[in-house]
């Protein structure tokens, strides 16, 4: 059996799983698009939450301190993940394993300290980091 052979035959689950994938997609695509509701009410095109008609502008800003928090939260939650695939496979990983694992876990209390030494998880703004200082005194 030649390489291009065994390839193929190695990517076939794939190229099925991947073509099924669209094809699924596609029929609930098309069968919400085929059987969803078509009604042209006066009020169906205006933005409501709760049947309140909201006031003010739709437009929040943000700080950045939430975005980096939340890109901290997605990181954190992605070691967890990895935690939890080492837990799992605890017995075949052996001392190595549970060494390799300490030594990751050193890296992300190393850097979940680094983040609040440097004020990274700090919300407050600076005016109220002014008056904590001024309250302290």
């Amino acid at each position: 059996m030649n390489t291009e052979s065994t390839l193929a035959t190695n990517l076939l689950p794939l190229i099925i799983y991947f073509g099924a994938v669209i094809a699924v997609t596609g029929v609930m695509l098309g069968g919400a698009f085929l059987l969803g509701q078509r009604h042209r009410a006066k009020a169906a095109d205006e933005p409501f939450e709760s049947g309140i008609v909201p006031t003010g502008d739709v437009h929040i800003r943000f700080s950045v301190h939430f975005y980096l928090l939340a890109i901290f939260f997605v990181i954190f939650d992605m070691e967890s993940v990895f935690l939890f695939a080492w837990s799992v496979a605890l017995q075949e990983a052996g001392w190595s394993g549970f060494i390799e694992a300490l030594i990751f876990l050193t890296v992300l209390i190393a850097t979940l300290i680094y983040l609040g030494a440097i004020g990274a998880l700090d919300w407050r703004t600076s005016r109220q980091r002014i008056n904590t200082v001024d309250n302290r005194r």
